[in-house]
């Protein structure tokens, strides 16, 4: 950073938005001896600790207590009546992200970063206007992540999204979650699990698209069993709303629908409307996501983007991994690229999914041929509760190199066992490296490295049948 250049500007590096990714980046390019500054105009931490994957698991945790209730008394446990109170989790909730918030400025203070509360928009693709002060840097990153989508249908002004969320002022008795994505199994296992009646609708087959068919299917049986409501083919034409403040929905099948509320959880854009893309000359696909090469450098030389804004990957871990390539390779010479195959994912829904590589189809494809070992079972926990749910263990293994190229769980913990694995995919485990594995017993994760025998080979001709 020793060209006099730079000091022309009055930041080496001007960041728009303070989610984890530009958080993570501005940092990094601090420590690397550039002069950052960093602007947010909602709230430090952006969607994944504010209204994403933090609330979102905490409300998870809660939603999970009613079964371990129920469960305590085959363990010999008498447990009272539970009563729950939605503004006790609501606020404590809050009082962490206010907590967290905090926590993000202090690290962008210590790491020397200037940061502006305000709105940042390009003037052009070194200028910029921060909430009407104009201010100038060599390079401007974008990272100000995506929003979720609202539906158009008559009525869907009375619906909400999932930031609304987590600010309900009270818990509906009824609920209906239109879409299929994580988001929208999470939240709908998060509302029955706190006691809402809960009716999810997606206007596929089966939820979860992109994800491994039987691990689609297991939800779907385990989530019926508990007593959400699984419509698929399904979608809201319209809603009306009844002066009790009871909603209506009409659905496509010409069945009415009576809820107290409707999420909308039908996807997420990127969040680039009213930036000044144009100005700066940086330019964004059909979806709105902005166009980057593998240096996450935009059309235009000066201006980057990271994070969900370039809905490559929508993962927090993914956009902070952009950040640090970003940053190491712009101040400080290095030449990182960021690997997208084999990257862990976890879905919180009830029973929770973990998936690290390929789904079945995936592998097929790719491979032409692939061994699947495959178990469903009742976890120990579950035998003495009388709880009927069932976990499923899947690994997708090629025959000729003998690596295992899938690994997929639903059940108990299974983001956690995933997060473990993962790490063997990156060392290129074969099946041989996980049968000579000792498991830990009883564990539900040892079933990954005690099954010998495979269930059945899956091949392209038979999967085009």
């Amino acid at each position: 950073m020793s060209d006099t250049a730079s000091h022309s500007y009055d930041y080496d590096l001007f960041v728009i938005g303070a989610g984890s990714g530009g958080v993570r980046a501005a940092r990094m390019s601090s420590a690397n001896g550039a002069r950052v500054a960093i602007a947010e105009e909602r709230f430090l931490g952006g969607t994944c600790v504010n209204v994403g994957c933090v609330p979102k698991k905490l409300f998870t945790y809660a939603a999970h207590v009613p079964d371990e209730v129920k469960d305590a008394a085959g363990y010999g446990w008498t447990v009272g009546a539970p009563r729950f109170d939605w503004p006790t989790l609501r606020d404590n909730k809050t009082a962490e992200i206010e907590r967290l918030n905090g926590i993000y400025e202090k690290l962008l203070s210590n790491a020397g970063v200037t940061l502006y509360n305000a709105r940042a928009t390009l003037v052009d693709a070194h200028t910029l206007d921060v909430g009407g002060e104009t201010v100038t840097a060599e390079r401007i990153l974008i990272a100000v992540g995506g929003r979720p989508n609202r539906p158009s249908e008559p009525g869907a002004e009375y619906g909400v999204v999932s930031d609304d969320m987590f600010y309900l002022d009270e818990l509906p008795k009824r609920a209906i979650v239109a879409g299929g994505g994580y988001i929208a199994v999470e939240f709908a296992g998060i509302l029955h699990g706190l006691g809402v009646e809960t009716t999810q609708l997606y206007r596929g087959d089966m939820f979860l698209r992109g994800f491994d068919d039987d691990v689609r299917a297991h939800l779907a049986e385990e989530m019926r069993k508990k007593g959400v409501d699984l419509r698929f083919n399904t979608i809201i034409e319209k809603t009306e709303k009844r002066e009790d403040g009871t909603l209506v929905a009409h659905l496509s099948g010409g069945e009415t629908l009576e809820t107290d509320l409707i999420l909308y959880a039908i996807g997420r854009s990127p969040n680039t409307d009213g930036l000044g893309l144009e100005a700066a000359g940086v330019e964004t696909d059909a979806k709105g996501a902005i166009k980057v090469d593998d240096d996450y450098r935009t059309t235009a030389s000066s201006v980057y983007a990271i994070g969900d804004v370039i809905d490559r990957v929508q993962l927090t871990p993914v956009a902070i991994g952009e950040g640090m390539v970003f940053a190491f390779n712009t101040f400080a010479g290095q030449s990182r690229k960021m690997d997208y195959r084999d990257i862990p994912s976890a879905v919180f829904s009830h029973p929770p999914i973990g998936s690290v590589g390929l789904s079945e189809a995936e592998a097929v494809a790719e491979y032409g041929a692939v061994d699947v070992y495959q178990a469903s079972f009742r976890p120990m926990k579950n035998t003495l509760s009388g709880n009927q749910e069932k976990a499923l263990m899947k690994l997708l293994v090629e025959p000729k190199s003998d690596r295992v190229v899938g690994l997929h769980m639903v059940g108990p913990e299974a983001g956690e066992i995933a997060q473990g694995f993962a790490v063997a995919f990156r060392a290129g485990a074969t099946k041989a490296d996980f049968d000579s594995t000792v498991g830990i017993h009883p564990t539900s994760a040892e079933e990954f490295v005690t099954m010998r025998e495979p269930t059945r080979r899956a091949e392209a001709s038979k999967a085009a049948e």
